[in-house]
């Protein structure tokens, strides 16, 4: 049992009560009277503060008689001493006796009976005229003075906002007691502690602490009772009385009326077209949350994230972020979390996180969009103009709109030749190709919808690339009729299948067939659709007039093009 501070003439009444409250202290004085004794048994390194007149303390104490008897002690109880100092709450001996320490400080004391409980003692624990001995250890200290106390040790370069009031914010904490114990700490949980700040829901030191604080600084707040859990505590690890210090490190910050913010780092000086709602974009990204950790990136997949915009596959914010970009163009964009992922987060991103995405626009196009075509250069003489079926032999680079070489036959050091209208090539090139002269140079641009689409080319071509092609056409060679693969150059003999049955049996063979187209074209009468297998070409023919596939044609069999009009062998 503990008894708080009698000095002599001590009320009866008071002093049953100090007795069945348990709230007995220990002694005081330090130096004011010649029999008080004081040794300083352990001092701290650092000392910021000590117990001056009317500062509330809370300490813990083993009350000793000179042969070593204990009589009370605060540690049997598991509870500080919890007092103001210097208003007449303790014995004089204890009251003197605090002044002057630091918390974490431990004192031996030795009281006289005059500065203690004197001649009267006190019935059945304290006998009259005793010394008194008491190990005291200051565990925390405060006045009612005071406010909260805010000690930055780190503060970011750059700050461009602060909190405020009504601000959401995330961050990092271990709440220690004045002496140093941990009572809790969000980092041992592995979650940031998420709140609204300045309504309410943190106790009032906090709420005030956390102001004007930066993403990224590190403070250490102090916080009063009486602006903390007060004399109460939290009912838990908290006790009544006590003075908390928060190691705080703020990780994010946004407020609900916050829109994105975009900060333009690279805008490329020709800007021909601009992102719109619709359009497709190919782009890379490094994600971060606001005190700069990854969360996610394209570039270490080596692949472009590539998704419409405007039209909800991707989180709101940047739905609009995207809009108004240009190829090539690198921003940052940063979302609060009510156009991000909002309370509940996603994967490795916290909820009620603020997401800090740096862009880098690959490629954009619309579904609308055809191919375009850029002529730089044109002969004098430029009247002749590729058509479907013409056989072209022509030079290209290819590349993405950022740039990037795909393929060069210039490089390779020989032409691609293709026939114009034949699927050789993709739908775009085709297009881009037609009504071009020999010696002209053009640029053509092809939305990945009329070219390698969304799969693109393994290894080559990205999916849903738009491509650049520089084309210079070398030669051109007429094709023939749409629907023919041979045609003739003068009159048709009328003689036509008995000229080519040269054995007269009545039937042709393919050797026979062969022969003499081959021989027709030799000699200029005739001519093969140009830019395709000859050989292939004139057993088709063949295949075509041998209706029954017997191997052989007949008479019967024979037809030219204009008396059977689905054929067009000859």
């Amino acid at each position: 049992m503990a008894f708080q501070g009698w000095r002599p003439p001590l009320p009866p009444l008071l002093l049953l009560l100090l007795w069945v409250t348990g709230q007995a202290a220990p002694v005081a004085g330090l130096g004011s009277d010649a029999e008080l004794q004081i040794e300083r048994r352990f001092v701290p390194d650092e000392c910021p503060r000590t117990v001056r007149s009317g500062d509330f303390v809370r300490y813990h104490y083993v009350g000793t008689f000179p042969d070593g008897q204990k009589f009370d002690s605060s540690y049997d109880r598991d509870s500080t001493f919890n007092v103001f100092v210097g208003k007449g709450q303790l014995i004089t001996g204890m009251d003197q006796a605090l002044v002057g320490m630091c918390v974490n400080e431990r004192r031996f004391v030795k009281i006289p009976p005059k500065l203690a409980y004197g001649s009267e003692g006190v019935s059945g624990v304290i006998p009259p005229n005793s010394v008194l001995h008491f190990d005291v250890l200051l565990m925390d200290i405060w006045n009612s003075e005071d406010q909260v106390e805010i000690h930055t040790y780190f503060k970011p370069p750059s700050c461009p906002r602060t909190i405020q009031v009504s601000d959401f914010v995330r961050y990092h904490y271990n709440g220690t007691f004045l002496d140093g114990t941990l009572f809790d700490s969000s980092h041992n949980r592995m979650k940031t502690y998420d709140t609204y700040v300045g309504i309410g829901w943190l106790i009032p030191g906090m709420d005030k602490g956390l102001l004007g604080m930066c993403v990224g600084e590190k403070r250490i707040i102090t916080i009063p009772p009486f602006l903390a859990y007060g004399e109460d505590g939290d009912g838990k690890d908290i006790p009544g009385q006590a003075s908390l210090v928060f190691d705080v490190a703020l990780l994010d910050l946004h407020n609900p009326k916050d829109s994105i913010s975009i900060e333009n780092k690279v805008v490329p000086e020709n800007c021909e077209r601009i992102s719109q709602s619709g359009d497709f974009l190919r782009y890379h990204y490094n994600g971060t949350l606001l005190d700069g950790t990854l969360f996610d990136s394209s570039y270490s997949r080596n692949r472009t994230f590539d998704t419409y915009i405007g039209q909800g596959y991707v989180i709101p914010g940047m739905d609009e972020g995207l809009l108004g970009v240009c190829i090539g163009e690198k921003r940052r964009i940063v979302v609060p979390p009510h156009l991000g992922y909002g309370e509940e987060g996603r994967g490795n991103i916290p909820g009620s996180a603020v997401l800090v995405f740096d862009i880098h626009v690959i490629d954009f196009h619309n579904p609308s969009d055809s191919i375009s075509i850029t002529s730089h250069y044109k002969p004098p003489d430029c009247s002749v103009l590729s058509k479907k079926g013409d056989y072209l032999k022509y030079h290209y680079n290819a590349s993405l709109l950022d740039g990037t070489l795909l393929d060069s036959t210039w490089n390779l050091g020989k032409t691609y030749n293709i026939v114009l209208g034949s699927g050789q090539v993709v739908l775009g090139m085709d297009m881009g190709l037609r009504e071009m002269c020999v010696g002209e140079k053009r640029t053509v641009i092809i939305p990945p919808h009329l070219g390698y689409g969304e799969a693109g080319v393994d290894g080559e071509v990205p999916g849903s690339a738009v491509l650049v092609f520089d084309i210079e056409l070398l030669e051109l060679v007429a094709g023939l009729p749409e629907g023919y693969m041979f045609i003739w150059n003068g009159e048709v003999s009328p003689n036509l299948f008995e000229e080519i049955d040269k054995d007269g049996n009545g039937e042709v063979l393919l050797e026979e067939f062969s022969e003499y187209i081959h021989a027709q074209v030799a000699s200029g009468k005739g001519k093969l659709a140009p830019g395709f297998d000859a050989e292939l070409v004139v057993k088709n023919m063949f295949t075509n007039q041998d209706r029954n596939g017997d191997g052989k044609v007949t008479a019967e069999e024979f037809k030219l093009k204009d008396q059977e009009a689905k054929h067009d062998e000859l």
